[in-house]
């Protein structure tokens, strides 16, 4: 994330007033709106909609000459028409639902995201603007998650294939990389160890829809060494003299040397996801056995450092051992952990205040830049976690706001400004995924 920000930082420089404080417009952190939205060309490329187009559901992106203008039409209705068809075979709130266009709209800009034109079948484009044309891992498990939460599991099938064909063979994953399949990395920035608890936790989900409804046959068994080669990595990631992950970057996406619960509750995520897919039954003895892995030993791994975490973080969870709040607060609650550990769900509503931003969303933690910028991932984090606590009024606050916040075309932004502005990237595949697991389907 810190990465992503960086292209974007052309706002005011902050200055210190006679009294020492800032002044409104120096507080209060200025970024462009990179573009409405995204959709495919006719060859099926990615075409940005510029900022202050119309926005109407007819926007065609004709690029190839006028004697072919009639093939290229014909070509995006033909797309059009497979789109709602795509929709209408999925799990989605009906029309009437009050945030069932968001959802529709998210749903849509998630396809578009993945595997456009260029691009290796199941690659999840962060975002439409170059500094994010790249594949996460984090917001790439989210994408599955959500995708097979919405009736789309082949989809969501082949977004983790994708990933497992990224993985390293000691079950590493780079913090992102270039979105053609090869594996290779854009830059030398480091690892982040969440993650292979990303993709265990998307990876359960996806097993648990294929269990109850139309799904693709034996994920567990198409996806065993993601499963355990990422268990593998967890386990080989526990330091031995304090039972805990050695520190990483995280979603904040920029050096530690100190353990982040962003980091620990992704590993107790993983295990505990790793654990529940041993039940399953289905992942190849030869996927464990390569990858170095007692799966009988998983559920105890998982137990052990569920108490860790607890000691280390609770009651207050925040970023840091004795610090301030994060939101990572809502990675040790459901729908990630299927029990939250004890007082989570308290941590997190009081956390809120400090991650406030004056547009009504919340920052990444209380420790970021007091920028008055709101972050749209973080925001629907609260939503998801208050959805999965039985908080549906709640949930519905962040929800009607991120509706508010949506560009022109309906698609979600990376951030809100101060005055409810939307701004950098959009749409942004983690927030359009998180929406979707967000939304009640009634």
């Amino acid at each position: 994330m810190r990465s992503r920000r960086r292209l974007l930082s052309g706002g005011l420089a902050l200055r210190l007033g006679a009294g020492g404080a800032l002044s409104w417009q120096e507080a209060h952190r200025q970024v462009p709106l990179h573009q409405e939205g995204v959709v495919r060309d006719a060859r099926g490329a990615l075409v940005a909609v510029p900022v202050r187009a119309t926005g109407d559901g007819g926007w065609l992106p004709l690029t190839g000459p006028p004697q072919d203008r009639w093939l290229e039409v014909s070509l995006l209705a033909a797309r059009a028409a497979g789109d709602q068809v795509r929709l209408a075979g999925g799990r989605l709130p009906p029309p009437d639902h009050p945030h069932g266009a968001m959802a529709r709209a998210a749903l849509r800009d998630l396809h578009t995201l993945t595997g456009p034109e260029g691009t290796a079948p199941g690659a999840v484009l962060a975002g439409a603007s170059p500094a994010w044309m790249f594949v996460w891992p984090r917001d790439a498990s989210f994408a599955a998650a959500a995708l097979a939460r919405t009736g789309h599991s082949d989809d969501a099938l082949t977004v983790l294939l994708h990933l497992q064909g990224l993985q390293g063979a000691d079950g590493s994953f780079q913090a992102r990389y270039l979105p053609d399949g090869t594996g290779d990395v854009p830059d030398d920035r480091l690892p982040q160890e969440d993650g292979p608890g990303w993709a265990l936790w998307a990876t359960r989900v996806l097993v648990e829809e294929s269990a109850v409804g139309p799904g693709p046959p034996e994920p567990s068994v198409l996806l065993g060494d993601l499963i355990a080669r990422s268990a593998a990595r967890l386990l080989h990631r526990i330091d031995p003299a304090t039972g805990l992950p050695r520190p990483s970057p995280d979603y904040w996406e920029r050096p530690e040397e100190r353990l982040t619960l962003g980091v620990a509750a992704t590993a107790l995520m993983g295990l505990e996801a790793a654990a529940a897919l041993v039940q399953d039954g289905r992942v190849p003895e030869a996927a464990w056995a390569s990858a170095g892995v007692d799966p009988g030993a998983l559920a105890p791994a998982a137990a052990d450092l569920r108490r860790r975490v607890v000691d280390e973080f609770g009651p207050h969870y925040p970023r840091y051992a004795g610090g301030r709040p994060d939101a990572a607060v809502t990675f040790v609650l459901p729908p990630f952990l299927d029990e939250p550990v004890p007082g989570a769900e308290a941590a997190r509503l009081r956390a809120q205040r400090a991650q406030a931003r004056p547009a009504g969303g919340v920052a990444p933690g209380a420790t970021w830049r007091r920028d008055g910028v709101s972050w749209t991932p973080q925001t629907a984090l609260q939503a998801l976690a208050a959805r999965e606590a039985g908080r549906d009024e709640e949930a519905d606050r962040w929800l009607d706001w991120l509706d508010r916040h949506r560009t022109a075309t309906g698609a979600l932004p990376e951030k809100v400004l101060h005055d409810g502005s939307p701004a950098a990237v959009a749409p942004l595949a983690w927030t359009a995924a998180l929406v979707l697991l967000a939304v009640e389907r009634r």
